[in-house]
This record gives structure tokens, C-alpha cells and sequence, in this order.
């Protein structure tokens, strides 16, 4: 009879390749971060430099390749330092994702009416202190694993109903499918993210639950940066026809 495979710490045994502790879960952090560098190339080619808009774009790029540059490390070796540096990153991630949201949706970047500038420096603010708090609690207090995981999904549950509303209003408004796809890729990333509640021994030692949500979250992070593209297109039209 086959004994059941148990987990050490809250971890199962994976098969190593090339050294990897997690090797699927490697690859697939890998194919994140390319799909967040293809995405940042087309940003910098279709949206020009004065679209006040296109730095909030390319900071959420980047703050996306050092999620999944720390992600492939974490995975490839967990030690104390990779498992803080991909929890950090994630964390940060999820509140520029937020920060992000409230920018475009009540369009902070612009600088009128005069109130835009202040609130753009409160929210910006606001948003360094909670994620400042974030890092020196864990640091400085309890690395607390619960706390972390509530922190993420309070702030991802923010800005997915901030994305869906507004996916909602425009469709609504404007019926274009296009502007119905934040709704549809926070559908998508929901049911990735289900995934992580079926925690199974690895499939032939290689593939877990948390793997395949990495997996999960590759085409709506193309299809996000594709949605930022046409909705930069379309606001850069609207202005051309108000000049």
C-alpha cells in the first residue's frame, strides 16, 4: 500500500530539477515576468511619453518584474531572506495595484481641476505609510503568516471591486467590450486564485495548487497590460477631438 504524502512545515516534498526546490513553480513565475516585460515594450511603444498616465503604467511593470524576480528566487531556494524578499514584493504588488486603481479610475494623474495634485499626493502618501507599517510589522514584530495573507486579500478585494464597478459603469455607458475587461480578468484572477484553496500533494512531485495559480495568472497580466494599452489609445482619441 501506498503511504499518503504529508507535508513538512506546511510544505510538500517536491522533486528538485536543476536545483529548484519548486521547479513548476519557477517556470511559471518566470512566464509572469515575461508577460509583464512584453507588456512594459508595448506600453513604451504605443503610449507616448506626455500621456500623464503612461509612468503609473510602467511603475506597475516594474513593480510586477521585482514580484516575480523574487518569486523565481524564493521558489528556487526557501530561505529566510528569499521568503521575505517575495513576500515584500507581493505585498507590494497588491497595493501599487490599488494605488493604481483609484489613480485611473478617479484620473489623479491629471493636474485639474487644482484639488487632483493634492489628493494624487495624499493617496500616494497614504499608500507608502500603510505598506511602510506593512514591512516593519512583519520585520520588526511577528512575521505572521496569517496577518500577511488577511492584509493581501483585504487590499486585492479593494481593488477588484474598485475595477469591476468601473468595468460596469463604462460598459454601461460607452457598450464597447473592451471596456468590460478589468471585470473579466478579475473573474479570471478569482478563479486562479481558487486554486490555492485545493492543496494537493504534487503531481508527480512537480506540480502543485500554488504552481498552477502562478500558471493562472499569466494571460490576464498579457491581457491586462492590452486593456491598459486600449484604454490609454482611447483616452489620447478623446483628447485629440476636445483639441
Amino acid at each position: 500500500m501506498l503511504e499518503p504524502v504529508v507535508q513538512y512545515h506546511g510544505k510538500w516534498p517536491f522533486r528538485r530539477i536543476l536545483g529548484m526546490q519548486e521547479p513548476f513553480s519557477v517556470l511559471f513565475s518566470f512566464l509572469n515576468f515575461a508577460a509583464h516585460w512584453v507588456g512594459m515594450s508595448r506600453v513604451e511603444e504605443v503610449i507616448p511619453r506626455w500621456h500623464t498616465l503612461r509612468q503609473y503604467y510602467m511603475a506597475f511593470g516594474y513593480i510586477g518584474l521585482a514580484s516575480w524576480t523574487f518569486s523565481m528566487l524564493f521558489h528556487t531556494r526557501d530561505f529566510p531572506l528569499t521568503e521575505k524578499l517575495d513576500y515584500f514584493a507581493a505585498g507590494a504588488s497588491v497595493l501599487f495595484g490599488l494605488y493604481l486603481a483609484v489613480i485611473r479610475i478617479l484620473r489623479l494623474d491629471l493636474d485639474s481641476p487644482p484639488y487632483r495634485p493634492t489628493l494624487r499626493r495624499l493617496w500616494t502618501l497614504v499608500c507608502v505609510l500603510l505598506y511602510t507599517m506593512h514591512v516593519c510589522y512583519l520585520s520588526f514584530w511577528s512575521w505572521d503568516y496569517t496577518y500577511n495573507m488577511a492584509a493581501n486579500v483585504a487590499v486585492g478585494i479593494v481593488q477588484n471591486v474598485l475595477w469591476t464597478g468601473f468595468s460596469i459603469f463604462r460598459y454601461q455607458k460607452y457598450l464597447q467590450s473592451w471596456t468590460a475587461w478589468p471585470g473579466m480578468i478579475v473573474a479570471w484572477i478569482i478563479l486562479a486564485m481558487s486554486l490555492e484553496l485545493l492543496d494537493f500533494p504534487p503531481w508527480h512531485g512537480l506540480i502543485d495548487a500554488h504552481s498552477l495559480w502562478h500558471l493562472g495568472t499569466v494571460v490576464p497580466t498579457a491581457w491586462w497590460y492590452s486593456f491598459l494599452i486600449k484604454d490609454a489609445q482611447d483616452d489620447i482619441a478623446s483628447h485629440r477631438l476636445k483639441a
